[in-house]
């Protein structure tokens, strides 16, 4: 199954410590074919785990990104972050500059968790348009309700 001998050992050796952990009792008196199976089970788990493992990989001069010279330093964030529109720059600083989970925001800006997700997302939105530069694209106007309509 392992392909090689030292493989083998370290196999039996696991499956040994894993039957030991637990001891079970057995119902045909087959311990032959008990300790078989779970040969084979450990192999598979430890097949699957390995499987599951990224794989790794050397990394070389050229994959390192070159040097951007337009980097965004700490002040132009926290300019963006102050220009969004209060309910939103709270939510974005009770957030990410404080730390506080949503629920934890909602309820110091006393609004729902939901509301705060909301906010949050618009006010990073924000934040980013004024950092890339982009013009803000104004909201549209909730239509008005007119009486008898």
């Amino acid at each position: 199954m392992c392909g090689s001998g030292h493989d083998a050992e370290d196999l039996v050796q696991e499956t040994f410590v894993n039957v030991l952990k637990r001891p079970r009792l057995l119902r045909d008196d087959n311990e032959i074919g008990y300790l078989m199976r779970a040969l084979r089970n450990t192999y598979a788990s430890a097949y699957r785990r390995a499987a599951s493992r990224p794989t790794p990989r050397e990394l070389f001069e050229d994959d390192v990104p070159p040097a951007d010279e337009s980097r965004i330093d700490a002040r132009e964030i926290m300019r963006a972050v102050a220009s969004a529109p209060p309910r939103y720059r709270d939510a974005v600083i009770a957030v990410d500059l404080f730390g506080m989970s949503y629920r934890e925001a909602a309820r110091s800006l006393g609004t729902r968790e939901s509301t705060i997700t909301t906010r949050l997302h618009r006010g990073r939105q924000h934040a980013a348009r004024q950092l890339t530069s982009e013009p803000t694209a104004p909201r549209p106007e909730a239509p008005t309700r007119t009486p008898g309509a």
